[in-house]
């Protein structure tokens, strides 16, 4: 059993840190404080070729894989949980063309994502249908004028990342909407500026800002037979666990950012005649942390790894949702414990504490929430998918 990273990964992994601590740590705040989406970020991304890790090479990518991209996520959301949702924004909606897409539709789609010539995002939730995936409305009905093409109508929410795209990969139902069969439930790559596409409204965020979360209508909107991705309600839940861990890097790059900001803080604020780190009551929450964030590693890099395997089936399903939903939980611990380390300054916008605390809430709640993740775990004991005997 090996925990070393290969010389690749560790060069990655350099090379985004430096990328993070020059780029990325200087311009966080104002980020966040404006709202703004970072495009000269997004072009140090690309021209230090990082848009592409997750895609073959064959597609233009690095090939890197999820270990790959979970690696460059976690250093930049040291700084910046906004910059790790523009990495993640590379795999999510490509993840479902990968996976079960044509050689057509990989052709098509993939390089640009690499190059950093189109952007794209991931179209599932809607206003009655979060966690509920078979309630969804959206529907795609025949279209009478093309074989094999359909008209796409309905509503998707809270997308990430809906302005700046380019194309959507969007899940709806072929038939009566009304259905629960997940049968019929099936993946759709629309263009952004086909006609019926529009994006009436951006959302207003507590934390996550500079990429905009925005509402999606499709109002009849053709799809071509080419544009229709072979598969069902497997193909979103084989998505979804594949991203597990890169959710959680997100989580565990938040949580070092954050406690190595209060530990620094800790060291050179005075109190009482000593600092407040030479306490025993901060050394020991600090030592909690601190392996936590190891711990939370170690199940983010596993599942990375058998995702990249292609284990992301059910029976591998506990392991990879034990990722997300650790190092998201420990996002919140992490930001908390920072935010009460530095006392009433970290409550005050002039340090980052109270960015990351509010950035944190976010991750227990996208791409399946923490009670989610509990629920997969569990079933996964209960099916002895995950058993010790």
């Amino acid at each position: 059993m090996d925990f070393e990273l290969s010389d690749e990964l560790l060069a990655l992994r350099d090379t985004v840190r430096k990328l993070a601590q020059d780029k990325i740590k200087p311009r966080a705040r104002e980020i966040d404080l404006t709202g703004e989406y970072p495009q000269d970020i997004f072009d140090e991304l690309r021209r230090a070729d990082l848009l592409g890790l997750c895609i073959p090479e064959e597609f233009g990518g690095s090939g890197a894989g999820i270990l790959g991209l979970t690696i460059a996520i976690e250093e930049v959301t040291k700084y910046s949980n906004v910059l790790g949702l523009m990495l993640l924004l590379t795999r999510l909606p490509t993840g479902p063309i990968m996976i079960a897409g044509t050689e057509d539709q990989k052709q098509r789609y993939l390089p640009g994502i690499a190059d950093g010539s189109r952007r794209a995002s991931f179209c599932l939730s809607e206003p009655g249908a979060g966690s509920d995936v078979a309630g969804m409305q959206t529907r795609v009905v025949p279209d009478p004028d093309v074989e094999g093409g359909y008209i796409l109508s309905g509503t998707k929410v809270w997308i990430s990342g809906g302005v700046q795209a380019d194309w959507f990969t969007v899940f709806a139902k072929m038939g009566d909407p009304s259905s629960r069969q997940h049968s019929t439930i099936g993946a759709f790559i629309v263009d952004g500026d086909s006609p019926g596409v529009s994006r009436p409204r951006v959302d207003h965020k507590m934390g996550v800002k500079g990429i905009d979360t925005a509402e999606i209508v499709f109002d009849n909107v053709k799809v071509a037979p080419a544009q229709v991705i072979p598969g069902d309600f497997r193909l979103i839940m084989q998505s979804l666990n594949a991203m597990r861990p890169v959710v959680a890097a997100r989580g565990i790059g938040l949580a070092e950012g954050a406690l190595m900001y209060a530990t620094e803080y800790a060291k050179a604020r005075p109190a009482f005649n000593q600092t407040i780190a030479d306490f025993q009551g901060i050394q020991w929450e600090i030592a909690k942390c601190a392996t936590e964030i190891e711990a939370a590693r170690l199940l983010t890099y596993r599942a990375a790894w058998l995702a990249d395997q292609g284990k992301f089936t059910k029976e591998y399903v506990p392991y990879l949702s034990m990722s997300k939903y650790y190092a998201s939980e420990l996002a919140v611990r992490a930001s908390g414990l920072a935010v009460q380390m530095l006392g009433a300054a970290g409550y005050m916008e002039e340090h980052p504490t109270e960015m990351y605390y509010r950035d944190a809430r976010q991750l227990t709640i996208v791409e399946g929430t923490s009670q989610v993740q509990l629920g997969l775990i569990a079933r996964g004991v209960l099916t002895h998918d995950l058993w010790w005997d």
